[in-house]
């Protein structure tokens, strides 16, 4: 077995199309394992770890395209060969697309094509969402920057442009949007009705509206703000114009605020301005740690994504509103079966691992460990800066790492999109002899992977060989976020990891929380 790499400095391809390249050349007779991946620091530590690095690949620069394939001798170069053919009939066939004879270039073209277009959806190369997110604005056109990778101080431009404008600029990051019950980005197919969300957060959006689609409850408008809107820097630009939005929107009743903790001179800001609001709203700023008193007439504070929607919900009903963080039924069903298994667990696996492709999940997770674990619970991205992971491609004790973060989504898909990345991160935990238990979110709906659950409990199934070998039980949870109405559909998610013999819950607090419990009797 050898790894043969080629570098092709300077050119760049979009990171759907390498992942699909890659899945083409790991199918290929001789082939043990295949990358195709711009040249990034983050992906330079995958190659490293799935032992495909070189003196060439640490030479390469973030702009350069890395090829590297492992595998027979007689093979490697025919496999390289077939990469580079891939590569080129994906630049030649670009403008075919869905048999369309014409395809606009640029924004221009399509806003003159399509005049009664009103909002543009971005996402390019961050280096050139700035300048097409400009573009867009001086169109008259609102904003869903999915790119990330834009400086703050781009931001700060787009969205004062924006706003003087009376547009939206959602973003950069802004991964979710529902608007007018359109899905942009990563979204779900979820009923209409009164809750409008504004949210910092795109899996946090998702997870709250899907929640609420499951009580039968609907959303008016959800409207992304990306993740570094509330930092002082931003001030909270979008967040104050989506607020606003919802104000004047006769069909929205009740407001939902998501996101991290806002810097607190925005926070105060924003507390200021719905005690003026006359509607209802929902306040969920993870990490925050709201107490009753911070209750009003008018705001409700809430701690975790399943209290946001279970308040809105209530609202909605006009009733008092009434938070439990207690295991919805379904999990306390579990709970039988899920002790038997950590009965089977040996006493030196102490530890929980969890990965995320949704950020505001991984997040949500942590404030719930932290509340509840006596140890230290690390992170990529952490509550505090004291508890970041040295290294984001080595647990360490209790570890929660947001496969969706930049440092690993620079020239390659996101993880709601491709496994990938994640299924050998699983591979890597299992191999650690002191996991106990492995936590997992599955995100559905419109552009994510379309069967995640299938290609994921596969891979648990061969985890599970891996941890026998050693004569060890790794247990696994996972919750889904998702709506039955979903392209992937819920329940044939949920069933397929169930029969995987994953731990299923209503929803990711609820996971989080059960994966706490195996803490208890293994520590004693």
């Amino acid at each position: 077995m050898v790894v043969k790499t080629l570098i092709k400095h300077g050119e760049y391809h979009d990171s759907v199309s390498l992942m699909l390249i890659a899945e083409e050349l790991r199918r290929m007779v001789g082939v043990n394992d295949a990358a195709v991946i711009m040249a990034t620091e983050a992906n330079k530590g995958f190659l490293r770890n799935a032992g495909m690095e070189s003196d060439e690949v640490e030479a390469a620069f973030s702009s350069d395209l890395v090829i590297c394939i492992k595998g027979e001798v007689d093979d490697i170069n025919k496999a390289l060969n077939e990469a580079e053919r891939l590569l080129s009939s994906k630049q030649a066939g670009k403008e075919d697309v869905g048999g369309m004879s014409y395809r606009p270039k640029t924004l221009r073209a399509v806003a003159k094509a399509y005049p009664n277009s009103n909002v543009a959806v971005i996402s390019v190369a961050g280096k050139y969402a700035f300048y097409e997110a400009w573009e867009a604005l001086h169109l008259g056109l609102h904003v869903l920057l999915f790119s990330d990778n834009v400086s703050v101080e781009q931001e700060i431009t787009l969205k004062r442009y924006a706003h003087d404008h009376g547009l939206l600029l959602m973003g950069p990051g802004a991964g979710t949007a529902i608007i007018n019950g359109v899905a942009l980005g990563f979204a779900n197919v979820v009923p209409r009705g009164p809750i409008g969300i504004v949210s910092a957060a795109g899996t946090g959006l998702q997870e709250v509206s899907t929640i609420l689609a499951k009580q039968g409850v609907g959303i008016s408008q959800g409207i992304g703000t990306g993740g570094r809107d509330l930092k002082v820097e931003v001030g909270g630009i979008m967040m104050f114009d989506g607020i606003k939005a919802l104000q004047g929107d006769d069909t929205t009743k009740v407001i939902v605020l998501i996101s991290k903790p806002p810097d607190s001179e925005i926070a105060t800001k924003i507390m200021h301005r719905l005690d003026k609001n006359g509607k209802p709203t929902v306040v969920c700023f993870l990490g925050s740690k709201w107490r009753t008193e911070d209750k009003t007439e008018l705001v409700v504070p809430v701690n975790t994504l399943k209290e946001a929607a279970s308040a809105a919900a209530q609202l909605s009903r006009g009733e008092a509103v009434t938070i439990s963080n207690q295991l919805t039924d379904n999990n306390i069903e579990l709970s039988d079966g899920f002790s038997l298994a950590i009965k089977r667990v040996k006493p030196d696996q102490r530890y929980l691992r969890a990965l995320y492709s949704g950020g505001t999940l991984a997040y949500e997770a942590q404030v719930i460990w932290d509340e509840i674990l006596l140890d230290r619970v690390y992170a990529n991205v952490p509550l505090r800066n004291e508890d970041k992971l040295p290294d984001s491609h080595k647990s360490i004790g209790h570890t929660i790492i947001d496969l969706g973060d930049e440092e690993f989504t620079v020239g390659r898909p996101h993880p709601m999109i491709d496994n990938d990345l994640r299924i050998r991160r699983l591979i890597q935990e299992v191999n650690d002899p002191e996991v106990a238990l492995i936590l997992l979110d599955v995100v559905i709906g419109y552009g994510a992977h379309p069967d995640p659950a299938s290609e994921l409990a596969e891979a648990i199934n061969e985890t599970r060989k891996i941890a026998q070998g050693y004569n060890r039980e790794i247990v696994f949870v996972a919750s889904v976020t998702g709506t039955e109405a979903d392209p992937q559909r819920l329940s044939r998610q949920v069933k397929c990891l169930r029969e995987a013999g994953i731990f299923v819950c209503e929803c990711n607090a609820d996971a989080a929380r059960l994966a706490v419990k195996a803490i208890g009797g293994l520590l004693q």
